[in-house]
């Protein structure tokens, strides 16, 4: 579908609820700007957590909640008790199974030619999503329909979030910018066999274990680590109270330097610049995965659903390394269940180590198998277009 076939008339809105500090708000934000970018779309962002909203958008900190912020062709407005009274747009999104207001559902209805209703869902590499993907679900109550619309990782799914042209800023970045992005952030000067990391995680308990391992370890290791979760547990391993921004520790032969919080293309940079990326939630998951270089996910607990986290973690497990030589499938497995499960990651971190340049392989063999499929933006721009332009 070429971008013109969209009119730029056309009005969606996302809702998104904060459950995983900035992951959540984070791919609606990322998927908010592509729709507008990309498709020439007028898109209004509703958030409920504003502060977190703005950490992600700096100019937004200085907007007034209650009276919205427009930025790069997205209206983000604040989720708020009372819900406004506004004309619902032409596709509705509700993002990770939040539950649109009441009010706003009886306004949809009301609406001579009702709205698309999408239910963005998680992530996931489970079998059955492609079954699901793109059903239809009538409201009980109301002339309404939602339809399921599943990300994913081939065909059967809705594919990831890529915008247009990120891969290509990717390759420039590494060949001419990434120097002066590690110099300007302490990382200049590095050991020529440094592993340079980046630590983006939740707390992680057996931390101090593995920055032991890094410490003591044949090869310097230079972690970078955004202002987070995880910098608790950091400056506890390292006998702090605490770090901030700009600290720089070295023991051993291990580098820790602090970053602030950033943006996100400043944390694509950071993806971009290292050898190993630590990433959490699905946001930094999709990114590091566009990197192309090898990284540990961590993903989100979900303690309240009999362990539904672990079901998802096997299954991409399966599907990431399935063509994986055995001897780094079975190292990577195994780290990764380790820095999920919170210990043994001392233990697993030498083969991990020692088969990191054959995951580095894999990466970019894996990247370039996503980047033939459809992005997700894409995708879903056409199915709501489909929907509006058939009669109802």
């Amino acid at each position: 579908m070429e971008n013109a076939s969209i009119p730029l008339t056309s009005q969606w809105e996302i809702f998104c609820q904060v459950v995983d500090n900035f992951g959540d708000i984070g791919v609606c934000w990322r998927l908010a700007r592509d729709l507008a970018a990309s498709h020439r779309l007028r898109v209004r962002l509703w958030v409920d957590d504003w502060p977190s909203f703005a950490r992600l958008c700096p100019p937004a900190a200085a907007a007034d909640p209650a009276e919205g912020f427009a930025h790069l062709g997205v209206e983000a407005r604040l989720w708020c008790k009372p819900f406004p009274h506004v004309e619902p747009a032409d596709v509705v999104i509700e993002a990770f199974a939040c539950e649109i207001p009441e009010s706003h559902l009886q306004a949809m209805a009301a609406r001579a030619v009702k709205p698309v209703w999408i239910n963005l869902e998680y992530l996931s590499a489970e079998d059955w999503v492609g079954g699901c993907h793109r059903m239809a679900s009538p409201h009980p109550r109301l002339p309404l329909v939602k339809h399921f619309y599943f990300p994913g990782f081939d065909a059967t799914t809705g594919g990831l979030l890529r915008e247009a042209g990120l891969l290509a800023e990717r390759d420039a970045f590494r060949h001419g910018g990434r120097a002066q992005w590690l110099a300007a952030r302490g990382g200049d000067a590095l050991p020529a066999d440094a592993l340079l990391v980046s630590l983006f995680a939740y707390e992680q308990p057996d931390l101090p274990a593995l920055l032991r391992a890094w410490e003591r370890g044949p090869r310097p290791v230079v972690a970078l680590v955004p202002e987070g979760r995880v910098l608790g547990d950091v400056a506890r391993a390292l006998g702090r109270l605490d770090l901030t921004a700009g600290d720089r520790i070295e023991t051993g032969r291990l580098s820790v330097v602090v970053l602030p919080f950033s943006d996100q293309p400043g944390y694509d940079r950071l993806l971009w610049a290292c050898d190993l990326n630590f990433v959490r939630g699905e946001d930094s998951f999709v990114r590091a995965q566009w990197a192309a270089t090898p990284f540990v996910w961590q993903i989100y607990p979900q303690h309240d659903q009999d362990g539904a986290h672990r079901d998802k973690l096997e299954a991409f497990l399966a599907r990431y390394t399935a063509v994986l030589e055995p001897r780094a499938a079975q190292a990577l497995r195994d780290f990764w269940l380790a820095w999920n499960e919170e210990a043994g990651l001392a233990e697993y971190w030498p083969a991990f180590a020692a088969n990191l340049p054959a995951l580095a392989e894999h990466a970019v063999r894996w990247c370039e198998e996503l980047t033939a499929q459809p992005d997700l933006a894409t995708g879903l721009t056409k199915f709501c277009f489909d929907i509006l332009a058939a009669p109802r």
